[in-house]
Formats: structure tokens, C-alpha cells, sequence
């Protein structure tokens, strides 16, 4: 997610904005702390114009 949101152009912050959520579970995400709900990711996804198999491949 990380690589993604970098090529994105995107930040912590703005990714989270864009999906609504807060900038923690950004991150908890990136470090592999939680994985996210299959409805986030697709959020996700949607926010980085990426396919979700993309996101979690």
C-alpha cells in the first residue's frame, strides 16, 4: 500500500482523507499492524485509481 500511495503522489493524510478514515489506521495498514476490511480496501483502492487485487498482490 505503501509503494502505491507514494506513486499516488499521496500522503498519509490526504489518502486518509480521501477514504475517510484517520491517518492511524493508514498507517497501522502500511505496517502490517491490522489488515484492513475488504470494504476499506476497496476504498482504498478506489482512492489510488488501482485495482484491489493491485493493492493486496
Amino acid at each position: 500500500m505503501r509503494e502505491l500511495r507514494a506513486e499516488a503522489g499521496l500522503s498519509q493524510d490526504q489518502l486518509a482523507d480521501r477514504v475517510g478514515m484517520e491517518r492511524r489506521s493508514i498507517q497501522r495498514y502500511e505496517r502490517g499492524e491490522r489488515d484492513p476490511r475488504f470494504t476499506d480496501l476497496v476504498l482504498i483502492a478506489d482512492a489510488l485509481e488501482v485495482s484491489v487485487a493491485q493493492l493486496v498482490g
